[in-house]
């Protein structure tokens, strides 16, 4: 990237500055490629997931279909796309465990109307994997399109569009480790865009504006990494499970936990300590994790995946913790070690309250 940086040429220029550009660009367009088993010519470089996923959905209903199926755990930039668009959107309902129901989906699918389903590989927050080959073939059968948003799967466990059956495919490059403000919309054989970004002719016409040349190269760097350390990303459910076993034995409750999820991811709730207050506390000992929801204006908003799942009394103290490629087992159970301790905190500090009250 920083070698891209200095060059600063333009991928359009035919000069020897841009032709160094547009090298770099290819190469990483053959990389990502390369990691989800796909043509380098159905990579659409972009900003990052969420102007990707707009671009499916866009595509989708400009290539003839009136419906928009959406799953009910998506993430909000294709939830919100959805409803964005103008079309009528139904919610994919999920089970206690956050997989799609594919019974309801089925009949959905025989209501009259072509349709764009949207599921992603992998949740966000709980890291379940869902059905998305079996869905594919539901999609398929009844001429539908299958978007299926891969940003939390891909590098960690292995994604191709054959597999996969999606018609077109999200990725992010800050989640391979790569950086952010950059990503791909990935097509099946056959499919075709719509630009959302007019201008000139980048992209092959389907994405306005001169390529991010630094972030692209970057991308495919991580790409490559990632295909390579595919089997050190599965390694984490070892750790995962130590550390689930310790806040579970504590508690906490795993969401998500009887279904198979990514190897590195653990979502977990408790009642009556919401996940703001978990964060702030767990980062004042070094431990930096996730909410399971964002916290607005000082307001816990339930976490979208436990609330679909029909959990609403955790829906407030959801906590995501993942490991990356820098994560070691030592750092799981530093985790697991720190979240007791701060529970069992918590715990006291409620009891006193109580007898106060008393």
């Amino acid at each position: 990237m920083a070698k891209a940086l200095a060059d600063n040429g333009n991928p359009s220029a035919v000069h020897a500055a841009g032709r160094r550009a547009r090298a770099r660009v290819e190469t990483a367009r053959a990389q990502v490629a390369d990691l989800v088993g796909a043509d380098p010519t159905a990579i659409i470089f972009s900003s990052g997931g969420t102007e990707s996923n707009a671009q499916a959905i866009h595509s989708a209903l400009a290539a003839g279909c009136e419906r928009l199926i959406v799953g009910a755990t998506e993430h909000p930039c294709v939830a919100e796309a959805a409803t964005a668009s103008g079309a009528q959107v139904e919610v994919l309902p999920v089970d206690a465990n956050g997989v799609v129901d594919l019974a309801w989906l089925a009949e959905a699918l025989a209501h009259p109307g072509r349709a764009v389903v949207a599921i992603h590989h992998a949740n966000n927050e709980s890291g379940v994997i869902q059905p998305i080959a079996e869905a594919a073939a539901l999609v398929r059968a009844a001429g539908g399109w299958l978007h299926v948003d891969a940003i939390q799967s891909v590098g960690k466990i292995p994604v191709t569009m054959r597999a996969l059956g999606a018609d077109s495919l999200t990725l992010s490059a800050h989640k391979l480790g790569g950086p952010q403000g950059v990503g791909a919309l990935v097509l099946k054989d056959g499919v075709s865009a719509v630009r959302i970004l007019h201008g000139a002719g980048q992209e092959r016409g389907l994405r306005a504006g001169t390529e991010n040349v630094p972030g692209i190269t970057g991308f495919g760097v991580a790409a490559d990494c990632a295909a390579r350390d595919l089997d050190a990303a599965g390694a984490h459910v070892v750790w995962r499970d130590a550390a689930e076993a310790k806040v579970k034995a504590a508690g906490a409750t795993i969401i998500g936990g009887a279904v198979e999820r990514l190897p590195n991811t653990l979502f977990m709730a408790v009642e009556g300590w919401d996940s703001p207050q978990q964060l702030i506390t767990l980062d004042l000992v070094g431990v930096m994790v996730s909410a399971g929801s964002a916290c607005s204006s000082g307001k816990v908003k339930p976490s979208k995946a436990i609330s679909a799942m029909g959990l609403h009394h955790l829906a407030t103290g959801g906590v995501r913790v993942s490991g990356g490629w820098g994560t070691t087992e030592a750092d799981w159970t530093r985790f697991a070690d720190a979240w007791v301790a701060a529970w069992d905190k918590h715990k006291a500090r409620l009891q006193e309250r109580v007898k106060e009250v008393a």
